[in-house]
C-alpha cells in the first residue's frame, strides 16, 4: 500500500533532519530498502571573508559539489550575506547498501557502517577527490587491505617522470609531515597502488585533481580512519544519473559526467535510469512523470535531487 501523504512527511523528517554537518561528514540513519533519497537542502549565509571553498569545508561538501549548487555564486567572493544552497540531499548510488561505494562523477563517498545489535544501521558520506581523466580512478569491486597513520610517500616512477618534464625533482620518499601529500592518514585498496588519503591540499577536495587514488579532508579521514576496518567491502562505480524513491515521489540527480563519457547519449542514460528505478521499485508502483522536470534536471546537472514525478 502506498504511503499516505503524512507518512511521506514522517519519511522525509525522518531521512532528512536527522543529518548532522559542520565540520564532520553527514550521518543518517539508513533508510529502509524502498527508500533511495536521505538527508536535506539546505542554506547558509557568507561571512565577508568567505569564498565558497571555505563554506564547502565548513559543512563537508566538495569544491564542485557546492559550484555546481549555487552557480549564481561568485566562487571567490560571494560577498557578506549572501544565501548559499548546501547540496545535502542524495540519492543513493545503485549498489549494495553494504561498505564503501564510491561514485566518481558525484565524487563523494558512501559508507554504510555496522552498529551495535538492535541498533540503526547508520550511512557515514563525504566528499572526495578522484582521478584526472589521464591518471583514472579504477572501477569495480575491491576492499580495504591496510590502514596507516603517518604514512611516508614513496612516488612511484610515473609521477618522478612527469614532475621531471616540468622541471621539478621528486624525492624517492617524503617523511610523514606538513609536505607530505598524503597527509596522516592512508588506507591501502586491493587495488595496487590505490589508496583512499588525506592531503595538504585539501581545496582540492571535490575536484579531478589526483593521480587515481581518492583524497579527503583530512578531518574526515581522521573519523573515518578509525570507523572503517580492514576487509571492509568497496564499490567504485561511475553514476553521473540517479534515480530514486522517497514514498510516492521519485526523484532524478544528474551530475555532470567523467569528461571521457561527455560524447555518449546523455539522454539515454536519463531514460534508462529513470526506467530502471520505476522497474527496481517493484509490481504495482504508478508513476506520472513530468518531462518538464527532467529536462531542467538534464540541462541545469547541479548534483540536487529534482522530483520528477506527479
Amino acid at each position: 500500500m502506498a504511503p499516505t501523504p503524512v507518512i511521506a512527511i514522517i519519511l522525509a523528517l525522518t531521512f532528512g533532519l536527522l543529518s548532522v554537518t559542520s565540520l564532520q561528514a553527514t550521518t543518517l540513519f539508513l533508510p529502509p530498502s524502498d527508500v533511495d533519497v536521505v538527508g536535506h537542502i539546505d542554506t547558509t549565509t557568507a561571512f565577508a571573508e568567505d569564498t565558497l571553498l571555505d563554506i564547502a569545508r565548513r559543512y563537508d561538501f566538495g569544491q564542485d559539489e557546492i559550484v555546481l549548487a549555487n552557480p549564481d555564486v561568485d566562487r571567490w567572493l560571494p560577498g557578506e550575506g549572501t544565501t548559499v544552497v548546501l547540496p545535502g540531499r542524495y540519492v543513493l548510488p545503485k549498489a549494495k547498501r553494504k561498505g564503501l561505494v564510491l561514485n566518481l562523477p558525484e565524487m563523494r563517498l558512501y559508507f554504510f557502517t555496522r552498529t551495535a545489535r538492535g541498533k540503526p544501521t547508520e550511512l557515514v558520506t563525504h566528499p572526495v577527490s578522484v582521478g584526472r581523466m589521464d591518471w583514472k580512478t579504477p572501477l569495480g569491486r575491491t576492499k580495504i587491505v591496510s590502514k596507516q597513520k603517518d604514512p611516508s610517500w614513496y612516488p612511484p616512477q610515473s609521477l618522478k617522470d612527469e614532475a621531471a618534464a616540468d622541471g621539478e625533482v621528486l624525492p624517492d620518499v617524503v617523511k610523514p609531515g606538513p609536505d607530505n601529500p598524503l597527509g596522516r592518514y592512508a588506507i591501502r585498496l586491493g587495488l595496487p597502488g590505490y589508496l583512499i588519503h588525506s592531503t595538504n591540499k585539501p581545496f582540492g577536495v571535490g575536484m579531478r585533481v589526483t593521480h587515481g587514488c581518492v583524497r579527503m579532508y583530512p578531518e574526515d579521514i581522521e573519523v573515518l580512519f578509525d570507523q572503517i576496518p580492514v576487509g571492509t567491502p568497496v564499490q567504485i562505480v561511475n553514476q553521473p544519473v540517479k534515480a530514486g524513491w522517497l514514498a510516492d515521489t521519485l526523484f532524478l540527480e544528474v551530475h555532470p559526467p567523467l569528461e571521457e563519457d561527455a560524447s555518449g547519449d546523455f539522454t539515454e542514460l536519463v531514460m534508462n535510469t529513470i526506467a530502471d528505478a520505476i522497474s527496481d521499485s517493484g509490481i504495482g508502483r504508478q508513476v506520472t512523470l513530468s518531462g518538464r522536470a527532467i529536462r531542467k534536471a538534464m540541462d541545469e546537472r547541479t548534483g540536487m535531487p529534482v522530483a520528477i514525478s506527479r
